[in-house]
């Protein structure tokens, strides 16, 4: 790990220790913070305004290349004349400056990162998204910055920031059959409300539950609490599974100071739904059944993992979409989708009537590949549900787990998977 030791003279947060390690002095909530940065990553959306900041405004080149990344994943593949040529300027740009590119089909730029193992404990990354907070799920702080920030990153190795307060939330008992890493998430959310980690730290306690793959649904929501990071406290596979090197000193120390404390209990939690137009207007779902859905979304950076397309054709197995609603899957990468293919998930997903789309963002944020008419609702299990977020205005966003909407689909309505016939093989 690059960095140098530190020795802390009171009690630190995760936020406050990983920041110490990759600055150059012990700091705390409130402090400025000069720090190096371990990875850069560039979304297609953005990557015209990163290079026109590189090489227009700083007369520069990525300092060090290796912790560069462009990703194309929000437009992919190019749905306009304009959008394609943004990408071939950023595939150009990375040709020849040698920083990485994880092109059309790869996958989202976040899941790609953790995959590619560009994200690890004790990390900063930066990202050209707001969801970047999804790192933290590897104990990574994890942050969104715009276009200019971005490339004074990449350009000096660096970043400066104040550093931010704490929120711990703690996790206890055990989640019951039918409810999700993403109910808690929506859950956690609101607790806190849409603006009540602003520029905050969420730092969760889970101990050794959740994969992988939940603790980044969790980490990837708490910006939609307007969070600066999420991080979850390293446990479970996170310390056996995949190789990490976790460092003794990236755990938060007994004693150290969180502006506000909240637990969530798993045991009391029904599947639950945020209806439109707040992701914090969140309801049992058992409380909005019955209504009309046009489209259902199963995908994105908050559940696209190959666990929520498995949820997803548990309930689909020998069941047919409603002949009134459409079902778009995409799977977060092409890693996703390769095991969705050698295990048969993807085809039990088609039989059903799902029309499968390639790894990447698709209408998640409303430009290509499925977006919403004036008047439509859909259900997705991604992670935002504002005003003209998936297109028209007036269409209506409910953000679900991937099993909630795959009954949804089945139905035509908002549904659990408990409210489905048996089904017929």
């Amino acid at each position: 790990m690059r960095g140098m030791t530190v020795l802390t003279s009171r009690p630190q947060t995760m936020a406050e220790k990983i920041l110490s390690r990759r600055g150059d002095q012990t700091v705390y909530a409130g402090d400025l913070a000069v720090v190096d940065v371990d990875q850069v990553m560039v979304v297609d959306s953005i990557a015209q305004s990163f290079i026109e900041r590189m090489q227009r405004d700083l007369n520069a080149v990525p300092k060090y290349p290796e912790r560069v990344s462009i990703v194309i994943d929000h437009v992919a593949p190019a749905s306009t004349v304009s959008v394609a040529q943004a990408q071939k300027e950023a595939r150009e740009y990375a040709a020849q400056t040698g920083v990485r590119l994880f092109d059309v089909g790869r996958g989202i730029c976040h899941q790609v990162l953790v995959e590619e193992n560009l994200a690890r404990p004790g990390w900063i990354v930066l990202g050209s998204d707001s969801h970047s907070t999804t790192y933290g799920a590897v104990a990574a702080f994890g942050s969104g910055m715009g276009a200019t920030d971005i490339a004074l990153a990449a350009a000096s190795g660096k970043t400066w920031l104040k550093v931010p307060e704490s929120v711990k939330v703690s996790f206890t008992g055990e989640l019951r059959p039918g409810v999700t890493a993403k109910d808690v998430a929506l859950e956690m959310i609101r607790v806190l409300g849409a603006d009540g980690a602003t520029y905050q730290s969420i730092e969760m306690h889970a101990g050794d539950r959740f994969t992988r793959g939940e603790r980044m649904t969790l980490a990837n929501l708490c910006v939609e609490a307007g969070a600066k990071a999420g991080l979850v406290v390293p446990g479970g596979e996170i310390l056996t599974s995949y190789g990490y090197d976790v460092p003794e000193w990236v755990y938060p120390d007994e004693g150290a100071t969180y502006v506000r404390e909240i637990t969530v209990d798993l045991t009391a939690l029904n599947p639950r739904m945020s209806a439109p137009s707040e992701v914090d207007n969140v309801h049992d779902v058992a409380e909005l059944r019955g209504l009309k859905v046009d489209q259902v979304f199963i995908g994105t950076c908050t559940n696209g993992r190959i666990e929520d397309l498995h949820a997803a054709a548990d309930v689909l197995r020998d069941r047919r979409v409603n002949p009134q609603t459409r079902l778009l899957v995409i799977p977060a990468s092409s890693q996703v989708m390769e095991e969705a293919m050698v295990d048969g998930t993807l085809l039990t997903l088609q039989r059903a009537g799902a029309v499968l789309g390639t790894p990447g963002c698709g209408p998640c944020m409303g430009r290509h590949q499925g977006v919403l008419a004036p008047g439509e609702v859909c259900v997705s299990t991604s992670n935002r549900n504002f005003i003209g977020r998936m297109g028209d205005k007036d269409a209506k966003i409910y953000l679900a787990s991937p099993a909630v909407a795959a009954a949804t689909a089945v139905m035509g309505q908002i549904a659990l998977p408990a409210d489905l016939p048996e089904a017929v093989a």
